[in-house]
Formats: C-alpha cells, structure tokens, sequence
C-alpha cells in the first residue's frame, strides 16, 4: 500500500462534543486507540442476532464454492439484516462520538472461528490494508458470540495507534492464518489488552491500533462482525475507486455526494456475492 500523500496519523475524539460515550470513553479511546465493554443489544436481542448471523453462515457454508466461515465480507449491500446492523441507531451513536455526524459504514466482515479454527490473524494496522486519507475509520466490532480468554479473543496493543504508520511484512496465506500482512517487530513488543466481550457488546477501536487474534483451539465458536465507519470526508487514493460502492450514509451521510449510499437490500441474497473474493479467506478461489 502506498503511503505516499496519506495523513497517517490518529484523529482524536473530541470529548466535549460526545453525546453517548462518557467523557473517560473517550478519552480511553484517544490514548489507547479502543474502548471495550460497550453494551448495544440485550440478551434476546443478541441471540436473534446470533440466529440470523447462524443462517448467513449455513447459507455460505453449504454453497459449492469453497467459501468459508471468513468469506462474508462487505455482504450488507445484499443482505438486509447486515444492513439493518450497519444502520443500527445505538451503534451509529457510539461511530457520531468517534468520528462526528458525518459519516458512512464502507465496509463489513465477519470473522467466524470455528472451535479449533486453525488461523489466526496476524497482529496489523488496518491503515496498511486501507487506501483512506486522513485515516479517520474505526471499527465496530460486534460479538456474535460470547467472547473470553480461551476462543481467541481480539488482542490490541494499547497506544500503538499513535507511532503512525508501521512496517508489515508480507505472508503466505497458506491456510494457518487469515490476512496477508504482519507487523514487524511484534516478538519485541510487551503488554496486550484482550477484547473479552459478552455477545451482544461492541468495541471500538482506531484504524491505526495494532490488532490480532490467535487460532481458537477451544470447543467454543467465537464470531465477531466487524462493521466499518469512516468520516465523511475520507477520500481514497488513486486507483481504489471501488472502495466507495459498498457504502451507507449513516447519522448525517455525506453531504459531498462523494461516496456511494447503498440503499436497503430486499432480503438476503449472499449468493450473488459469490464471486468476490479477496485475501481474506486464507485459500484460493479453486480450493478443495
């Protein structure tokens, strides 16, 4: 990724503008690039969400084109109950806090470890795989399940939202791991925070922070949706237009028209994502 003409560097919050996050959220935000443990959905809520999350995976799973419990990437434009969670007025509140009134969901994806998945992802800044400036993006990750310290919870390196942009090395994405870049330099690097959340909780966190997660070799399935925000005035750098097509208006919207407002899919129709693929699958398109 070329950082060539990018603003790298973390945004802050402003606390005194914040309506639902508490004035020490945010600033636990600003300095350690994440807030944790933020209640959205109650316990039925978060078991429909489960339920509807269960029946997109069966759907993917059982298609016959090797997709996989990681392939249901930026799915909301066809699937309504995804678009639903994008445009959930408790989760945009906590995205206004971060990132002011004017804002877009670009992207979502969820990550589905099964009981003894055997990738894990590798510790990255989610800037390097992004072609955004300024980098002003911050993920909502969703449990879908209960997560705790045995089922590979997401991992952060508090404060590493603010070295600006890191070097990552290139990685084979021969089924161990899920992503194609690590950071350099993690086997010097102490202290970890563990993003153990109750299904239904959400965590925010920058696109700077330093993250990952190890294989879960438990008997527990641990599944997060991660759904993306970024200010409204991000803008993309050459040659990445097609970032923009998958996007929603949320709060405010984009009042520069530059990026796409995806409008409310009729129903669920994943299988016509079928034939977009990246790297995140950690297999290629033909594998058995």
């Amino acid at each position: 990724m070329n950082f060539t003409g990018r603003d790298l560097r973390f945004h802050p919050a402003d606390v005194e503008t914040a309506i639902t996050l508490s004035p020490t959220a945010v600033e636990t935000y600003n300095a350690q690039g994440f807030v944790s443990g933020l209640d959205v959905f109650d316990r039925d809520e978060a078991t429909a969400v489960r339920g509807y999350i269960d029946g997109l995976l069966d759907s993917v799973l059982q298609a016959d084109d090797h997709r996989n419990s990681y392939s249901i990437n930026s799915y909301h434009p066809v699937c309504a109950g995804l678009w639903d969670l994008v445009t959930e007025p408790r989760i945009t509140a906590l995205v206004r806090d971060v990132l002011g009134p004017e804002a877009v969901c670009w992207g979502t994806h969820l990550f589905a470890k099964f009981p003894h998945d055997g990738k894990e992802v590798p510790f990255h800044q989610d800037a390097v795989y992004w072609p955004f400036t300024p980098t002003k993006t911050t993920t909502v990750w969703l449990a879908i399940d209960d997560v705790g310290a045995d089922n590979a919870p997401l991992q952060f390196v508090p404060g590493s939202h603010l070295e600006g942009p890191i070097s990552h090395q290139l990685l084979d994405l021969d089924g161990t791991r899920v992503l194609s870049r690590r950071a350099t330099g993690m086997e010097t690097r102490t202290g970890r925070a563990f993003n153990e959340l109750r299904a239904g909780q959400v965590s925010l966190h920058s696109d700077l922070l330093l993250h990952g997660s190890d294989a879960n070799t438990s008997d527990r399935r641990r599944a997060g949706l991660t759904l993306r925000y970024a200010a409204a005035e991000v803008r993309l750098i050459d040659g990445y237009d097609e970032w923009r097509q998958a996007a929603v208006h949320v709060l405010d919207g984009d009042p520069s028209g530059f990026w796409n407002d995806r409008p409310r899919p009729d129903g669920e129709r994943p299988e016509l994502m079928a034939e977009l693929w990246g790297d995140f699958d950690g297999q290629s398109v033909d594998a058995g």
